[in-house]
């Protein structure tokens, strides 16, 4: 277990406060300080790196005008995934990570996980961190967890961290840690492993925060023995804050929110950084697989990027699921490559699993694959499909019917899918703009700059051939029914696999006001078994009345 807080990082908190010399070798080591000899050995260490709602273009070899150099030097020299999946959301994307699942499998199919939800995770559910520590990992969370918590079971460390530091919603102020769900309903949102963790609640920007508590990890651990660290940051999402420094190469943008976006990714940037050069201080490096993803689109109205993909975050237009994504790693085969194979969010579970010589479960009905000799060989990738979505509770399209899907599957329903090359989009896939760099250039966001298709009244249905159309400018479900035809029914076997939506209502005990002014569980089981003695109480009296009678 990690000791808890982050005292004594006076001299690891140097690391956050600018750039260091990068490379390998005595220039990484403080002078007078060895780095800690890591013994190589079978098992990788394993650094999950999840940005915060970073657009397509928002990385330096994308062609963004925002400066990442870290990102771009750990991706030149390792794989970059140019067909690379994630889901249009926070939620359903964690979700897939930690499970290797689709969403229609965990029920997680509609939306996110709402702070007021009694929702979370299902607990019949194996994760990612659970399979690690069966084979001997120390697994440690740190940033933005997402996948509920109105019990306790739903913790990050009830589901397989051995620790935790971070937040437990989708959102909150960067510096103080709050977050309003509402009017009235606000509280403090963060935790160490199970309690709040009023002790840091000393105005530390969360992404330089977040990185001082991985250094902590890496100084803490023996890195002769394996480690699994999942570092979700809470950048680059809004709201949109960053320290003043970082903004001093992006005075020029006149945009507001672009502005504002390019600090918070100039320090998520520097941050990466820092975490890489503790790797190879503390003697993990040389044994490490570092993955790099965002978890979905970015959102062009709070200053992200995604052109010259279509759509954005909470779309299933490429804007909103495609991603950037890397694997920087000493024990890469092909490095300094470029991988163009189908790959999703959901391979990591199998893929990391086999790496660290773990053992997948004959009755766990997986919907990832192990791609890692695609990644590391340039092998083809066993992947040839992508279920992104079948949501049955979506508002519906209005003029969705059964025979706009030739009697196969009703088109006022939201979903997506991806075959080979193929891409069909069902119901309402979300805003469609493209919305290139110019769109940038006002004090406001300029939506005269976006470019619009007008589609003809009533449609529900389209078809792309996305390997020679990325940005979706061709719709071709006209030209080819057979394959719309062929498509529709895939969707239709995926459908009869699904569980029920869990999408409850708001639970009013989950105010923190109730809770002592912080997010936190709620539902306890003593209420449960309250309610249960209670209508056990109530039958026993009816049956008394019975009797009587």
């Amino acid at each position: 277990m990690v000791a808890a807080g982050l005292a004594g990082l006076a001299l690891l908190s140097l690391l956050t406060c600018g750039y260091l010399a990068w490379g390998g070798g005595s220039g990484d080591t403080p002078r007078g300080q060895q780095p800690r000899a890591g013994a190589r050995r079978s098992q990788p260490h394993i650094i999950f790196i999840l940005a915060d709602d970073q657009g397509f273009r928002d990385v330096g070899y994308h062609g963004s005008e925002i400066r990442t150099p870290t990102l771009d030097r750990l991706a030149a020299q390792g794989v970059k995934l140019e067909n690379y999946y994630v889901q249009p959301m926070c939620t359903p994307s964690r979700s897939q990570l930690i499970t290797g699942k689709y969403q229609i499998h965990t029920g997680l199919q509609h939306s996110i996980i709402r702070p007021t939800q009694p929702n979370c995770l299902p607990l019949d559910n194996v994760t990612l961190p659970q399979k690690l520590k069966e084979v001997g990992y120390s697994t440690h969370m740190v940033g933005k967890w997402h996948l509920g918590f109105y019990r306790r079971e739903c913790m990050p460390t009830q589901r397989g961290f051995d620790s935790f530091f971070g937040s437990l919603l989708g959102s909150g102020d960067y510096y103080t840690h709050f977050k309003c769900d509402s009017p009235g309903i606000c509280g403090y949102d963060l935790y160490e492993n199970d309690n709040a963790a009023w002790d840091h609640d000393t105005g530390i920007y969360s992404t330089q925060m977040y990185t001082q508590k991985v250094q902590h990890i890496l100084a803490s651990h023996d890195p002769r023995k394996p480690i699994f660290l999942y570092i979700a940051y809470q950048a680059v999402h809004s709201p949109l804050q960053a320290p003043g420094r970082y903004f001093e190469h992006y005075r020029s943008i006149n945009n507001i929110n672009r502005r504002r976006y390019a600090a918070m990714l100039a320090c998520l940037d520097e941050a990466i950084n820092n975490v890489t050069l503790a790797l190879k201080r503390y003697g993990y490096y040389e044994n490490s697989i570092i993955i790099y993803s965002s978890d979905n689109g970015g959102q062009p109205m709070a200053g992200g990027s995604n052109w010259p993909l279509r759509g954005s975050k909470g779309t299933y237009w490429e804007g909103g699921i495609r991603a950037v994504g890397f694997v920087h790693s000493p024990l890469l085969k092909n490095k300094g490559s470029v991988c163009k194979e189908l790959v999703h969010i959901t391979d990591w579970f199998p893929t990391l699993i086999t790496l660290a010589e773990g053992q997948i479960d004959e009755d766990i009905q997986l919907d990832g694959y192990d791609i890692w000799e695609t990644i590391s060989e340039g092998r083809r990738s066993p992947r040839v499909d992508i279920l992104h979505n079948i949501d049955p509770i979506y508002t519906k399209a209005k003029n969705g019917s059964w025979a706009a899907g030739y009697g196969i599957w009703n088109t006022a329903i939201q979903s997506a899918i991806r075959v080979n090359h193929w891409k069909l989009l069902t119901g309402n896939p979300g805003y469609s703009d493209w919305v290139p760099p110019q769109a940038f250039s006002n004090a406001g966001p300029n939506r005269w700059h976006n470019e619009r298709v007008s589609w003809s009244a009533g449609k529900t249905v389209w078809l792309f051939n996305i390997s020679a159309d990325p940005y979706e400018r061709v719709d071709l479900s006209a030209r080819y029914p057979e394959v719309v035809k062929q498509l529709l029914r895939r969707l239709s076997q995926f459908n009869r696999t699904a569980v029920p939506v869990r999408y409850p209502p708001k639970d009013p005990r989950s105010n923190p006001k109730l809770n002592g002014g912080v997010w936190g569980p709620w539902f306890k089981e003593d209420d449960k078994k309250k309610k249960s003695d209670k209508s056990k109480g109530v039958n026993k009296q009816k049956k008394k009345k019975k009797n009587k009678k």
